[in-house]
């Protein structure tokens, strides 16, 4: 008896659904059939400029996509917009004409929410597309521009999947809200899922993400000259998930682009001078007026070797020495040049020194020789003295 019936319902209830349909479209049809004879004047004129509206969308296509193509500059953003542009679906196109046809011609209510609802379908769907489009053809620029080609082609097919997948699934949801649709709970499943998919990835994701930033920050590129902690190298590779460093050892190491990031970075390629410093010690001999011409002496060899003088100046009394430091700057990030001025200027001062007899000090120890009531003794008539 229970099953009997439960059948009877589930045949009642389909038979009523199909009845509502059978219905709704019926209704449908005669409505539309009353517009068509009460209306076919307004109803040819909006056809008309329906079909006009269609040609110029699909003309703008066409163009955006000779512009695209056209351009040599193939990550400019005239060659982005005009990819975006040659994007433009045919059933957005087709979806406008007609919303503009129904909205001139004075439709029926039903015909108008079921125009309505498909142009909005349309037009969500193709924002989502045309901003895809934009997003990526971004992407592309920033990193042509950054020389990360090679990066870029790693990390391309994840960056289109996930930027696809958001905006689509906005996209959805703002058609689903259209259609008086409860979105909460969808929204809430795809705010766990993203929260379930990110921790389960994070190691990965944090290094997709540090890549992104190296190639839209710049804090350096590939064949830039940098240094952190104790390592000193050159970048030989940006990867999607590691950089490789080459040292100036020579070895070749390797180190994830998050923990990278995570510390601070010496991009010796950008440096506007190399600053170098030299530290001379004379003996506690020299006489004042000579220790006064010092810092003018060293300032004149160091603009002959063109680079730029900071300060030279007395910084203390040595073990055994009267100390002097002199301080310049080496225009430019060159290291190799830094290092041959720096050679030279070295050099140049000890010359300077010997031409001048002024002598730079070492360690020494001086040992006077004493009698038995502790008293200095000087046989020969000037105090022992021995250096050692």
């Amino acid at each position: 008896m229970n099953s009997n019936s439960a059948a009877s319902a589930a045949t009642n209830t389909t038979q009523i659904t199909t009845a509502g349909f059978d219905q709704q479209a019926q209704y449908l049809f005669h409505s539309s059939a009353a517009w068509v004879q009460t209306h076919w004047l307004q109803i040819l004129i909006a056809v008309a400029i329906g079909a006009v509206i269609y040609l110029i969308l699909r003309g703008l296509r066409g163009w955006g996509a000779k512009l695209a193509r056209r351009n040599t500059d193939t990550t400019g953003w005239t060659t982005i917009i005009g990819k975006a542009i040659g994007k433009t679906t045919n059933f957005f196109m087709l979806m406008t004409a007609i919303k503009l046809v129904v909205g001139y011609s004075y439709a029926p209510t039903v015909v108008q929410t079921t125009v309505t609802f498909l142009f909005t379908v349309a037009a969500v769907f193709q924002a989502a597309i045309w901003a895809r489009e934009v997003i990526l053809g971004f992407i592309v620029h920033r990193t042509e521009a950054g020389e990360h080609g090679e990066t870029l082609g790693s990390a391309m097919s994840i960056i289109r999947l996930l930027v696809s997948f958001a905006l689509f699934a906005i996209a959805l949801i703002v058609v689903l809200d259209n259609l008086n649709v409860d979105v909460t709970g969808l929204v809430a499943g795809l705010g766990v899922g993203g929260i379930a998919i990110g921790l389960a990835a994070q190691g990965i994701f944090a290094d997709l993400f540090a890549a992104l930033s190296i190639i839209f920050d710049r804090p350096f590129r590939k064949g830039d000259s940098i240094s952190y902690d104790t390592t000193f190298g050159s970048i030989e590779q940006i990867g999607l998930k590691s950089t490789r460093i080459r040292s100036f050892d020579g070895e070749e190491r390797i180190i994830s682009n998050r923990n990278l990031l995570d510390k601070e970075i010496i991009n010796n390629t950008h440096r506007v001078h190399r600053r170098g410093s030299f530290a001379v010690g004379v003996i506690y001999q020299t006489p004042p007026e000579v220790c006064a011409k010092i810092p003018d002496m060293l300032k004149e060899i160091v603009e002959r070797h063109d680079c730029t003088f900071v300060r030279c100046g007395f910084t203390g009394f040595g073990a055994s020495s009267l100390d002097f430091e002199v301080i310049f700057d080496s225009d430019g990030p060159d290291y190799a040049q830094f290092y041959e001025r720096r050679t030279a200027i070295g050099i140049d001062i000890l010359k300077k020194f010997n031409d001048d007899g002024i002598d730079i000090a070492y360690p020494t120890q001086m040992t006077f020789a004493a009698g038995p009531d502790g008293k200095p003794v000087d046989p020969a008539g000037s105090a022992v003295v021995r250096e050692s």
